[in-house]
């Protein structure tokens, strides 16, 4: 029952800022610098023939210092991770999202996905964990992994520290942010309360889907560049790899990973895959497609209502399945 009246609250929700959500992302394409996309693939390229000097620039475009609710206190634990809390939460064990960013795992870090962290502990119901997890090509898979699993286990063990409910981390991501969410949570089965992804990659190559074709070249995430952060990543691996590719997984291996909500854009290369991965097991898997919108509305500004609306649907789902404990 709790199933379909989130599935409804999402219905209406989505319904009706539909037409915003258009508006806004055909606003946001028309904004977006002619030919950023292909300098980025060049820079990729440059770095994976040992030329980092271009992917390092794109990463300090990346990496401005973020805007903190008055209301959220922000620490870092270590040199890699970011706590944001409520303020006057000091004494109350919370849930704990562990977030880990998006950028093809070759750019991106802590501050690239600031904006969500902080929209998500200004709720006062939820601490975030942000992870900054090497990246590729210096550091193929499975550095950026590693990484991640680190994080999951650095919060288990201080869990008392830092107020956190042992029972209720869950991990997020972004794209390949959301992609290493997925396989940090098939690495530590058991560890994870729920899955909370946008538009995640799950397979790590040209898939091949009609989405993959309709949305190749300006939609906010081009085949060229995708293809150049997946080359990146699997430098050393096959991209076939259930834990690069989770796609791949069979389904009962997905049906087995925790509660997970997946919010997708409708105009984006990575939504077929999307729609995968989610039909391997819909009873695990609340997969929402955000009409008109496209890749990037969770880190780059632009797509307002879409960003609201991730924010939303996101407490939404941490709120119903904490109280389904």
């Amino acid at each position: 029952m709790r199933h379909f009246v989130y599935a409804l609250i999402i219905m209406l929700a989505c319904s009706c800022s539909a037409s915003l959500m258009h508006r806004q992302a055909d606003a946001f394409l028309r904004n977006m610098p002619a030919g950023l996309q292909d300098r980025q693939a060049d820079a990729i390229e440059l770095a994976i023939a040992g030329d980092n000097s271009a992917l390092e620039s794109v990463r300090r475009s990346r990496n401005a210092a973020p805007e903190i609710s008055p209301n959220v206190d922000t620490c870092m634990l270590t040199p890699s991770l970011r706590l944001y809390s409520p303020k006057g939460t000091e004494d109350r064990q919370l849930p704990l999202l562990i977030y880990l960013h998006g950028g093809g795992w070759t750019f991106g870090s802590l501050n690239s996905c600031a904006r969500f962290c902080n929209a998500m502990a200004a709720s006062g119901s939820v601490r975030v964990l942000a992870v900054d997890y090497r990246l590729a090509p210096e550091h193929p898979y499975p550095a950026g992994l590693d990484d991640c699993c680190a994080a999951l286990q650095y919060a288990t063990d201080h869990a008392a520290q830092l107020s956190i409910d042992l029972a209720r981390i869950s991990i997020g991501g972004d794209s390949s942010g959301g992609n290493l969410a997925i396989s940090t949570a098939l690495r530590s089965p058991g560890a994870v309360h729920s899955l909370l992804l946008f538009y995640p990659v799950t397979k790590a190559f040209a898939d091949g889907s009609d989405s993959w074709s309709s949305f190749g070249c300006g939609y906010g995430l081009d085949s060229r560049i995708m293809e150049q952060f997946n080359r990146a990543y699997t430098l050393h691996a096959e991209p076939t790899d259930t834990l690069i590719s989770p796609g791949l997984c069979s389904d009962a291996t997905i049906a087995a990973l925790p509660p997970t909500l997946l919010v997708a854009a409708e105009r984006d290369i990575l939504r077929d895959q999307g729609r995968e991965f989610a039909a391997k097991a819909p009873q695990t898997i609340t997969r929402v497609e955000l009409p008109y919108t496209v890749h990037l509305f969770i880190t780059v500004p632009g797509q307002d209502a879409a960003f609201n609306q991730a924010v939303s649907l996101a407490l939404e789902f941490l709120y119903i399945k904490n109280l389904q404990e």
